[in-house]
């Protein structure tokens, strides 16, 4: 596409879907555009109306003082000047039937026909209805008539009120208004501008880095001013806090499908190596043939397994692991699962050593499989002849279950380690005892079982004396299957509330 075309097209779209800063300017303009002309016109008509009005007071006042004295009989002569009932500025003249002046205030004011001429045919709506509007010149003129019968003759009163003398100097101040008031909206538009652009600038950091972000490019961060707070700054803040997580997550599923190809690798290399051995030998050796079997088997039976653990974390972290929960006696549960593990751990001294009664809200089989993990490794990581024990005591709304062991135990430094998948302690642990095999997720799966009913976990292990898994699980009735962690159903009554 050519140069032109291409900016045409981006004019064209830019018209079509404007920015925001845009728009947020353009409706503030528009509001102070409208306040400003509003502003100018309220100005404008208060200016002319109180001129009109102060001329039509002045005007009904010396009317009526004057129509007072002629009905008192007062003569239009010499003598009705005295005690002048006219108000200051109103000029008064008095005509006969012919026409003929017999009385006036003012002879250099303009003449009864020239005002009469100038009468406007449609006066202003704020103009007094009784009388007229005359413009003359740079003057507008109020102008009143009243027909009298005086001894026998008919005369005609005329009473004039100057308006304004300076129609020309409100023209001006009229046009001063709206041209200021283009001059304010276009400043206005501007400095909208300017400042919907610095205000909305981090909305276009965030939009230009979300444009040039990849997978590999997650460590990029939107700068947030420092002293500033607003809801800018804390949309900033929280999106920098969501690529914090989101690099974590792809970090951390790097790493997941790095270690989840390294322990199928040696399981694979094995069966194949094992295959080729019996194509070659194995037909004609049976010991061969046996031990080919038995490894592939061995091997196959692991890679289940782990694929097996593999696919539950799959499903738990797409939020698709189902959880029957019910109301079941803790006690009953805890004492199966050690009267089958004394039935496994023939090596080893199992222990029950407390278990009080109680009411706990859970998915039996997701509790039974979190315990076996906790007790599989206790049998794995202590020697023959160790001991293995249990205790449930209830301690307040909760369990306080111990599962300990007289085990190889946990540094310190690799306590908070335990929990993540497919970590060993290959130094303490898997390398002891001539070496403990295991794929590093099935602490993974426990905790994920503890998250999902509200249970606390807490690692207490030294060297070389053994390890304790304390967890303090809920009874029933301090929580509920709406409460627990894990149903999608708060979630969504969550986004009904937003959306």
């Amino acid at each position: 596409m050519r140069p032109w075309k291409l900016w045409l097209a981006k004019a064209t779209n830019r018209l079509t879907y404007p920015r925001i800063s845009v728009k947020i300017t353009l409706f503030y303009a528009a509001i102070l555009c409208i306040v400003l002309l509003v502003t100018s016109a309220i100005t404008g008509a208060g200016v002319y109306f109180s001129f009109y009005h102060q001329a039509e007071i002045e005007m009904e006042i010396s009317m009526h003082n004057t129509l007072e004295r002629v009905a008192m009989g007062q003569l239009f002569d010499a003598d009705f000047w005295q005690d002048d009932p006219l108000l200051p500025g109103v000029v008064f003249r008095v005509t006969d039937i012919s026409g003929r002046v017999i009385l006036e205030n003012d002879a250099h004011y303009p003449s009864i026909e020239r005002v009469e001429r100038h009468l406007r045919a449609n006066p202003p709506l704020f103009a007094n209805p009784r009388m007229g509007v005359a413009d003359i010149r740079n003057m507008s003129i109020y102008y009143a008539k009243v027909q009298i019968l005086q001894q026998g003759q008919i005369y005609e009163l005329h009473f004039f009120k100057t308006i304004t003398a300076e129609k020309e100097f409100l023209r001006e101040l009229l046009w001063v208004l709206f041209i200021t008031n283009i001059i304010g909206f276009l400043i206005a538009l501007a400095a909208g501008f300017f400042v919907s652009r610095r205000i909305l600038n981090p909305i276009r950091i965030l939009t230009r880095l979300t444009r040039r972000m990849a997978v590999e490019r997650m460590n990029r961060r939107i700068p947030v001013p420092r002293g500033r707070q607003d809801e800018l700054t804390e949309l900033a803040e929280n999106f920098n806090r969501m690529l914090e997580r989101l690099q974590g997550a792809f970090q951390q599923q790097q790493q997941f499908v790095s270690d989840a190809s390294h322990e199928l690798r040696t399981p694979v290399t094995v069966i194949l190596g094992y295959s080729d051995l019996l194509s070659r030998w194995g037909r004609q050796d049976p010991e061969i043939l046996d031990e080919g079997i038995s490894s592939i088997r061995s091997e196959a039976e692991g890679m289940q397994q782990l694929i097996e653990k593999l696919l539950f974390l799959a499903r738990a972290d797409q939020k698709r692991q189902v959880l029957h929960m019910e109301r079941l006696e803790f006690s009953e549960l805890v004492a199966d699962v050690m009267k089958k593990m004394k039935l496994v751990a023939k090596e080893h001294e199992v222990e029950l050593l407390q278990n009080d009664e109680g009411n706990i809200y859970c998915d039996p089989v997701a509790i039974r499989q979190m315990m076996r993990i906790f007790l599989e490794n206790s049998q794995k990581y202590t020697p023959k002849g160790g001991r293995i024990y249990v205790l449930s005591r209830r301690e307040g709304a909760f369990f306080h279950l111990v599962l300990g062991d007289t085990g190889i135990g946990i540094a310190p430094e690799n306590q908070k380690k335990v929990f993540e998948r497919f970590y060993r302690v290959d130094s303490s642990r898997t390398k002891a005892e001539g070496g403990v095999g295991g794929t590093g997720l099935g602490l993974s799966i426990a905790r994920w079982i503890a998250e999902q009913h509200d249970i606390e976990i807490t690692l207490k292990s030294d060297l070389g004396k053994g390890t304790e898994i304390h967890l303090h699980i809920p009874m029933a009735g301090e929580k509920t299957s709406a409460g627990m962690r894990g149903n999608d159903e708060g979630d969504e009554k969550l986004e009904e509330v937003f959306f």
